[in-house]
């Protein structure tokens, strides 16, 4: 660890997703849009997921809990997949300041994520059962309306 602060000039202490490098260290507010989303509809490699209901912003830290959850509900027995990545950074300048002095320093990242989006898949070898149960405890974590979505149509 000693290394990278001398190699590179930072540390990394949190474990949440982060792009390794970005072009520009700050970016432009994005609005998020109201239409619903097309390419990441339907679930890919999962027999289980986690589908958006309502188009949000999530943070890498609420990305995180929904996996760790999601895992441990499992024993970390079958495979969990996370379909959207946080690569949008936000700012934030501290309280109390006065107006002024450029804009604030990145707080956390976050994905846009459109309505209709799958956000994680489960699969492999695991009970259907333990699964919707894993899935329904990581719906939870999430502040939007979600639904456990599956390849097959039993409900």
């Amino acid at each position: 660890m000693v290394f990278l602060v001398l190699k590179f000039g930072f540390t990394n202490n949190n474990m949440f997703l982060q792009p390794k490098r970005t072009k520009y260290k700050k970016l432009k507010k994005v609005y998020l849009t109201k239409l619903l989303a097309t390419s990441c509809s339907k679930l890919q490699f999962g027999n289980f997921g986690i589908k958006v209901l309502e188009s949000t912003r999530l943070t890498a830290k609420q990305i995180e809990s929904v996996r760790q959850t999601v895992n441990r509900q499992l024993n970390r027995k079958g495979k969990v997949w996370v379909r959207v990545f946080p690569h949008i950074p936000v700012t934030s300048k501290p309280t109390e300041n006065r107006m002024g002095k450029g804009k604030g320093s990145v707080d956390y990242w976050c994905a846009p994520i459109k309505a209709g989006t799958v956000l994680f898949e489960v699969g492999g070898n695991v009970s259907d059962v333990k699964i919707k149960e894993a899935l329904k405890k990581g719906c939870s974590k999430l502040q939007v309306r979600t639904r456990i979505i599956s390849k097959y149509n039993v409900k």
